[in-house]
């Protein structure tokens, strides 16, 4: 090898020599624990719940009949009438009027309420109720994640779990503080 040769290698093995002084490989370290970084937040939601409550039922009192209690008690006079005799049948009269009137009344107006006895009807509704709460979720933003690599324990922030071992690029460089 002639001397032009040797000072092209020289120059070129001197020009790569702070490329090899700063080489950089990929290792693994083992990883000892695992911990998610967790955010609590808080969402705002609707809650609805529906009660059923007996609400009156709009309804108006039956109208009575006198009708009924009028016939009847004429009829009823008029048999009392005929039933008695002498100071009697003034009395057979009154009470024939009287029972009469209150047969005829309940067969006229049968099925509506008596003055004063009118019962209002209820019928079921349903009611919705709804009112905002606070609801707290938490959401896993990372993980704290703590290895060893050649017998030294580092911890570091990373988006993901990385499972039993952790891939690490590594600089090699010279202490500049040697020199």
């Amino acid at each position: 090898m002639n001397i032009q040769a040797k000072l092209i290698i020289t120059a070129i093995g001197i020009g790569l020599l702070p490329a090899a002084q700063a080489a950089e490989f990929a290792d693994y370290g083992r990883v000892l624990r695992v911990e998610p970084r967790t955010e609590r937040y808080s969402q705002p939601r609707e809650e609805c719940r529906t009660e059923y409550v007996q609400a009156p039922v709009q309804q108006q009192q039956p109208q009575r009949s006198a009708g009924g209690a009028i016939i009847g008690g004429l009829t009823g006079a008029i048999l009392g009438n005929q039933v008695g005799g002498g100071s009697g049948r003034a009395a057979a009269t009154a009470a024939g009027a009287i029972a009469g009137a209150m047969v005829g009344d309940n067969i006229d107006n049968r099925g509506r309420a008596a003055p004063g006895g009118y019962q209002p009807q209820y019928q079921e509704q349903a009611v919705r109720q709804c009112r905002m709460v606070d609801s707290y979720e938490s959401r896993t933003v990372g993980y704290d994640v703590t290895y060893d690599y050649r017998g030294q324990t580092y911890t570091t922030t990373m988006p993901r779990d990385p499972g039993k071992r952790v891939r690490l690029l590594v600089s090699m460089e010279p202490d500049p503080r040697q020199y």
